[in-house]
């Protein structure tokens, strides 16, 4: 029986790494547009030799890529600008690229990877560009489906290591909106296993997933989490979001990446990061996020304890 292929754009990141190992279990052949082939290797570790091919990211390659393929899968998103990377140029054009090029040629599907939280409405830059990504990948290719993770943790995942990294360093963590923004992690392989299901069902055409954990937490809740797991006893406060605005300002003109960003601070103030209940979910593809996120999170967070993996309850 011949392979299915399935070009992955953003096949390199932290989702990614997680789908190429829950699509070579299927048998599938990859193709990964990337800049830095050099840099992926550890990806050809998981698959027979030929399994994987990295081609360059342009736009010869990846059409030709596209016509070749039988899956399209978007992962490709950022979190804040750069001089070099826009919400649009990323969120909504490159979407739009992609759905054309697959109508163009003998594409099954495309999945387009969102985030929970994408609105017209938004006044976040990131929730806008996100919506309209989806809104023309959706108007340019019949079969396309929409995926919304929510907060995605996993032995990669920035925020969990960013906090538990601060709590080296400092006594006091101070959490905007910490008591009443809610968010709704889950595990990225359960991420990836939804992509791959979503797949395989038919007449799941413009379909929208959203994807969220077993247990809803305030922001403060999963800082406190964090810090139970890596055994650090630190100070949880509020954080006005008047000082989280003003530090996010003074941080954006210098030339290092922010903590916190203006826009992030926007997204703070809308709608919590959890499933809303009006589209399809996890259930829906038949698939069980894992229950414990606590003892999931302590397979990678040990190493932040004082003594890491030696570090054990008397």
């Amino acid at each position: 029986m011949k392979n299915q292929i399935c070009t992955i754009l953003g096949g390199g990141g932290f989702i990614g790494r997680y789908l190429v190992r829950n699509l070579i279990k299927k048998n599938f052949r990859i193709i990964i547009p990337t800049r830095n082939a050099f840099t992926k290797g550890y990806l050809k570790t998981q698959a027979t030799p030929g399994a994987i091919e990295f081609v360059n990211f342009n736009t010869d390659e990846i059409k030709n890529a596209i016509e070749n393929s039988d899956i399209v899968i978007n992962l490709c998103g950022i979190l804040y600008e750069t001089r070099r990377q826009k919400f649009n140029t990323i969120h909504v054009d490159l979407p739009e690229t992609i759905a054309t090029l697959c109508a163009q040629a003998d594409v099954k599907k495309f999945v387009h990877v969102s985030a929970i939280g994408a609105s017209k409405e938004s006044r976040s830059k990131y929730q806008q560009s996100k919506f309209l990504g989806e809104e023309r990948a959706l108007n340019n290719f019949e079969n396309t489906l929409i995926v919304r993770p929510s907060i995605v943790e996993g032995p990669e995942s920035m925020l969990s290591n960013l906090f538990a990294k601060l709590s080296s360093f400092f006594p006091i963590l101070p959490v905007p909106k910490m008591n009443t923004y809610r968010i709704q992690p889950l595990m990225v392989n359960d991420c990836a296993k939804a992509i791959v299901s979503a797949i395989g069902i038919k007449d799941n055409s413009k379909a929208i997933y959203e994807l969220g954990g077993n247990k809803v937490y305030t922001f403060g809740e999963y800082v406190e989490l964090i810090l139970k797991i890596i055994r650090k006893k630190r100070m949880v406060v509020d954080m006005p979001m008047s000082l989280a605005k003003l530090q996010s300002s003074i941080l954006s003109v210098l030339p290092f990446k922010s903590i916190l960003s203006r826009d992030q601070c926007t997204i703070l103030e809308s709608k919590d990061n959890v499933v809303s209940g009006a589209h399809l979910t996890f259930k829906d593809l038949n698939i069980k996020p894992v229950l414990d996120l606590e003892k999931e999170m302590e397979k990678y967070l040990w190493r932040w304890r004082p003594s890491g993996e030696f570090n054990k309850d008397l």
